[in-house]
C-alpha cells in the first residue's frame, strides 16, 4: 500500500512537472558572426552550465578539440559533422533544445564562413532573436556585418551583441566602448536601409571561461548589466500574430467520404472564428466558416499557428496552394513583385531565366526581370548589378507566370518569405522577401472577373520573356538544337522552321508571311539553315554575328564529344544578340 501511494505521489509529480512545462513559452534564436568568433563555444557552454547535455556527451569529448590540455572544447558539443570536427570550424545548422526553469529555447548554431552564409539565413529565417558574436581582439568584421544585414532582412527584432573573447584583451572595458560604440553604428545604418529598426543589447563575455554566458562574473566589475541567459529569458518571445489579418494556406484538401470536405492546413497569422466570413485567393470566391475542425474535436476559434481543418458553408473551389483570408483584410494578388533577395547558388542569377517560386504551400513559375541593385555588405551602398552572385544581397523585380496572393514580409513572415528553386536542378537557390506587391485587382474582386477579353502582347511578353521576333541561324544542326533548347529553358515560345524548305524555296513570299503572322502573336520564330561547316552564323533585327571555332576548322558535329565549351560561347553570344536586338526584354513593361 506504501508503494502504491508513492507511485501516486510520483504520478502526481511528474504530471505537475509535464504542466509547468507546457506553460513555458518558447524563444528561438540563432547566432551570427564572422568566422571563429567562438558561436559553437558559446552554445556549447550555454548548454553546459545550464546542464543541458548528458554526461556521456562530456565524456566522449573530452581530451579532443583545439583547447588547452585539461579544457573542454565546447563547440564539439554543437559541431556535429565529422568535417566540422576535423576542421574546427561549423558547416551546418546546428539546432539545440535546451530550457530552464523560466523558457524553453531552440538555439540555430550558423556557420560564421562566407562560403555558408546560405546557412545562416536558413537558421536566422525562423528566429525571434540573434545572438551576434564580435571577436573582441578583432573587432567587427565583414562577415559580422553581412549577418547583421540579413537578420535584419529577416525582420529578426531583437539583437544580442556577445562581445567575445574579452579574457584576450585582459577585460578591457574601453575596448569594449569602443566595439559597442562602432557596432551600434553599423545596425542603425543597416535599420536604416532595410527599414527594420531592431533592439540591439550589448554584453561582454568569454564564452571560454563561461563569463557572463550563464552566471554574472567578477573579473568584469565595470558590466553591472545581466548575464546573456539572463537577457535570453527576459527578451519578449516569438511575434504575436493572432491579431494580424487571417491567412490560412490550403495544404490539403480532405475529403474521406461524401459528406465531408473540409481543407487542411496551419494557421500563418491571425484568428479564425466559426461564422467568419473569408475569401479564398487568387480566385476572390466568398464564404463562411462553418466548422474548425481537429482531432481533439470542433473548435469555436483558433490562432496561428495551429493546425486545423476548415469546413465552408458552401461549396467552393479550393485546391492546395490556394490562400484562405479574412474577407474584410485580403491579401494582394499579384503576378509582379520587388523582393529582397539572398542568393545561395554557385550558379549566378540570370535574368530571364525561368525559376521557380515557391511559397507556402504553392509553386509557380517565375521570372527575374531585373536587379534594382546589389547590397554591399561592408559599406550599405547600393550598387548597380545584372548578376548576382552566390551570397550576394540584392533587390529585384519578378514577374509570376500566374498570380498569387502575398503580403509584403515585413507585415505577415508567413505569406510574405519565399524560395526560389532552379528548375533544372531543383536546388534551392535564392531567400525571398517580398517587399512590395503590385495588386491586380481591387481588394476582393475575384481574378476571373478582370482577366476576361483578349490576351495582348504586353501579357504575352510577360509570360514567355521576350516579344514576337526572327532569329536566323545558319550552322551546325546540333549547335542550332542547343540554342533552341536554351531558349526552351528560358520558358521562351519559339517555333522552327526550314528556310529550305522547298515551299519557302518555291515562294519566296510566303516564309515572310508565315513568319509575320508568328511575331504578331508574340513568337520567337527561328528560321534555320543547316549545315557541316565550323561557323554559326545568327541574324536578328538587322544585327548580324558570326561565331566559329578556336580552330577555324569544320566540327565533328557532335556537341557531346568534346566541343561543349564552344555550344556553351555560341548560346551565350546569341542570347545576348537577342538581349541587343530588343527580342529578349524586361517584362516589367508589361504592368502586370
Amino acid at each position: 500500500m506504501a508503494i502504491a501511494a508513492e507511485l501516486n505521489d510520483r504520478q502526481f509529480e511528474i504530471g505537475e512537472f509535464l504542466a509547468r512545462e507546457r506553460e513555458k513559452d518558447l524563444l528561438r534564436f540563432s547566432t551570427a558572426g564572422s568566422v571563429d568568433d567562438g558561436k559553437s563555444t558559446l552554445i556549447g557552454r550555454l548548454l553546459y552550465d545550464t546542464q543541458s547535455v548528458y554526461e556521456d556527451q562530456v565524456r566522449s569529448i573530452e581530451g579532443k578539440g583545439t583547447t588547452a590540455p585539461g579544457q573542454i572544447d565546447f563547440a564539439l558539443l554543437t559541431d556535429g559533422l565529422r568535417a566540422e570536427r576535423e576542421q574546427g570550424i561549423t558547416i551546418d545548422v546546428a539546432y539545440r533544445y535546451f530550457s530552464t526553469a523560466r523558457r524553453k529555447f531552440i538555439i540555430a548554431d550558423t556557420p560564421g564562413h562566407e562560403q555558408y552564409t546560405r546557412n545562416m539565413a536558413t537558421g536566422a529565417s525562423t528566429a525571434d532573436a540573434a545572438v551576434v558574436l564580435i571577436d573582441a581582439s578583432k573587432g567587427v568584421l565583414i562577415q559580422s556585418r553581412r549577418h547583421a544585414y540579413i537578420a535584419s532582412l529577416l525582420r529578426v527584432g531583437h539583437v544580442l551583441v556577445a562581445v567575445n573573447k574579452m579574457d584576450l584583451i585582459g577585460y578591457d572595458e574601453a575596448k569594449f566602448r569602443a566595439i559597442e560604440a562602432d557596432f551600434s553604428r553599423v545596425l542603425d545604418e543597416i535599420a536604416a536601409d532595410t527599414g527594420n529598426p531592431v533592439e540591439r543589447i550589448f554584453v561582454p563575455v568569454s564564452a571560454l571561461k563561461g563569463d557572463n554566458i550563464v552566471h554574472k562574473t567578477d573579473a568584469m566589475p565595470w558590466y553591472q548589466g545581466p548575464s546573456l541567459l539572463e537577457l535570453l529569458e527576459q527578451l519578449p518571445s516569438s511575434v504575436d500574430t493572432r491579431t494580424s489579418p487571417f491567412r490560412f494556406p490550403v495544404q490539403r484538401v480532405s475529403r474521406p467520404d461524401r459528406t465531408f470536405r473540409g481543407f487542411a492546413g496551419q494557421i500563418a497569422s491571425g484568428t479564425i472564428r466559426k461564422g467568419d466570413a473569408i475569401t479564398v485567393q487568387p480566385s476572390g470566391r466568398n464564404a463562411k466558416v462553418e466548422r474548425i475542425v481537429t482531432w481533439d474535436g470542433d473548435l469555436e476559434e483558433a490562432v496561428a499557428p495551429l493546425s486545423v481543418t476548415l469546413v465552408l458553408d458552401r461549396e467552393v473551389d479550393i485546391s492546395r496552394g490556394d490562400l484562405i483570408v479574412a474577407a474584410q483584410a485580403p491579401a494582394t494578388v499579384s503576378r509582379n513583385i520587388e523582393a529582397g533577395l539572398v542568393w545561395m547558388d554557385q550558379r549566378p542569377l540570370e535574368l530571364n531565366r525561368r525559376y521557380l517560386l515557391k511559397q507556402t504551400s504553392q509553386t509557380v513559375p517565375v521570372h527575374v526581370t531585373a536587379i534594382k541593385h546589389r547590397t554591399d555588405p561592408g559599406t550599405l551602398d547600393h550598387q548597380p548589378a545584372h548578376l548576382l552572385h552566390m551570397n550576394d544581397i540584392g533587390v529585384a523585380t519578378l514577374n509570376l507566370l500566374r498570380p498569387i496572393a502575398l503580403d509584403a514580409y515585413g507585415e505577415i513572415r508567413g505569406t510574405g518569405a519565399f524560395i526560389l528553386v532552379d528548375a533544372e536542378t531543383n536546388g534551392t537557390v535564392a531567400a525571398g522577401m517580398t517587399r512590395i506587391a503590385h495588386g491586380l485587382q481591387s481588394a476582393g474582386a475575384p481574378v476571373l472577373a478582370d482577366t476576361w477579353g483578349p490576351v495582348t502582347a504586353g501579357e504575352r511578353e510577360a509570360r514567355w520573356g521576350h516579344r514576337g521576333g526572327v532569329l536566323e541561324l545558319t550552322g551546325p544542326k546540333e549547335l542550332i538544337d542547343a540554342i533552341e533548347r536554351s531558349l526552351f529553358e528560358r520558358g521562351a515560345a519559339t517555333v522552327r522552321m526550314d528556310a529550305d524548305n522547298e515551299a519557302f524555296v518555291l515562294h519566296p513570299q510566303l516564309k515572310e508571311i508565315v513568319t509575320g503572322l508568328q511575331v504578331k502573336r508574340g513568337l520567337l520564330a527561328l528560321v534555320t539553315s543547316e549545315n557541316e561547316s565550323g561557323t554559326l552564323k545568327a541574324t536578328a533585327e538587322g544585327k548580324q554575328i558570326v561565331v566559329e571555332t578556336e580552330s577555324g576548322g569544320e566540327t565533328d558535329g557532335t556537341v557531346e564529344a568534346g566541343n561543349t565549351s564552344w555550344a556553351n560561347k555560341v548560346v551565350a553570344a546569341v542570347h545576348q544578340l537577342l538581349l541587343d536586338a530588343e527580342i529578349l526584354v524586361s517584362s516589367e513593361m508589361a504592368g502586370l
